[in-house]
């Protein structure tokens, strides 16, 4: 095992708020991640086993860090150019999207081995596990399709066209349906997993690649980060009806969410952080911090309330930076 050492703690980053200075999220340590100071992508978390899952993209491989000791588990190498991961806890598995191979790699959670290689369509990046049908949905961003996977075989079962570039996709287990971003529609399309048919194409009012997607099952709402214009939108899923947008920095990315404190987080390219508080009174921003250059990637587990962020620089090479909201 691989122990990380903090690097730092006492930062507390800033937000303005009518033209004062409140506090956002302050730093609860920097910790040093393995390989070199190249591009990260999507995270995941499965809080039940204190592991947070990391695709390395420049580095080819995928890392699983122990969120409690703050230590590097172990690396998975030979996923070519990753760029999706998702940790699926009930399956004791993980599953990465290897974009430079258009394969969806299989790994088991504990040994770290791959298990499989499965082809998909071309640029495999976002992932989405549908529980009850036991099937993996794979964005094919430039395939234009979304790729289907049978989790009990490892085997392709379905194409579905989206009739232009794919964005990410997410499962909402009230509906029980897959929601996917369709970039080059500007529209976020509705899959049935028990017919793998499209069941609703909903345009997105001010979209321009609509690319970051989340599902709040709650409260009936899908939170749309759009990297052609930077904005944030609000879909009502009941009256399929953009309720809300917001500016934000340039080319907002991945999304996370935080349910027990109703907090959305937003991260860039550009590299601030933007909040905003869900409740039962809508969506409201709270604010903005600066995090790190090209910190596009954001993962939060509801237990500890922590967020992570991988950075490519810092110190002698790649960080994760740990924060917590400002109490």
């Amino acid at each position: 095992m691989h122990r990380i050492a903090a690097l730092g703690a006492a930062l507390v980053l800033m937000a303005s708020a009518a033209g004062q200075q409140q506090a956002l999220l302050q730093a609860a340590g920097d910790y040093p991640l393995p390989g070199a100071p190249s591009r990260w992508d999507y995270m995941s978390i499965d809080p039940s086993s204190a592991s947070l899952v990391l695709a390395h993209l420049g580095d080819s491989s995928v890392v699983v860090v122990d969120t409690h000791a703050k230590s590097v588990r172990g690396q998975v190498a030979g996923v070519s150019q990753v760029h999706g991961v998702l940790a699926a806890p009930g399956l004791g598995r993980i599953y990465a999207t290897a974009t430079g191979s258009n394969e969806l790699v299989v790994i088991d959670a504990q040994s770290l081995a791959i298990l499989a290689r499965v082809p998909v369509g071309r640029y495999p990046d976002g992932l989405a596990y549908a529980p009850p049908a036991g099937k993996i949905y794979v964005s094919d961003k430039e395939g234009r399709t979304e790729s289907v996977v049978d989790v009990r075989t490892n085997r392709r079962i379905a194409t579905i066209p989206l009739g232009g570039e794919v964005g990410n996709s997410q499962y909402d287990p009230v509906s029980g349906h897959v929601y996917v971003n369709a970039e080059g529609t500007g529209e976020l399309v509705e899959v049935d997993p028990a017919t793998d048919h499209i069941v609703a194409r909903i345009r997105l009012r001010g979209a321009e690649g609509n690319h970051g997607l989340l599902i709040e099952p709650k409260r009936r709402l899908a939170f749309i980060a759009c990297e052609g214009n930077d904005k944030l939108l609000v879909l009502d899923l009941r009256r399929r009806k953009v309720t809300a947008a917001f500016e934000v920095a340039g080319e907002p990315d991945v999304l996370a969410y935080d349910p027990g404190l109703g907090i959305l987080y937003v991260a860039t390219e550009s590299g601030p952080v933007h909040l905003f508080h869900v409740g039962g009174d809508g969506v409201t921003r709270m604010g903005e911090a600066p995090v790190g250059s090209n910190a596009h990637t954001v993962a939060v587990d509801p237990v500890s309330h922590e967020v992570y962020f991988a950075l490519r620089h810092g110190g002698t090479g790649p960080m994760l930076r740990v924060m917590r909201p400002a109490r």
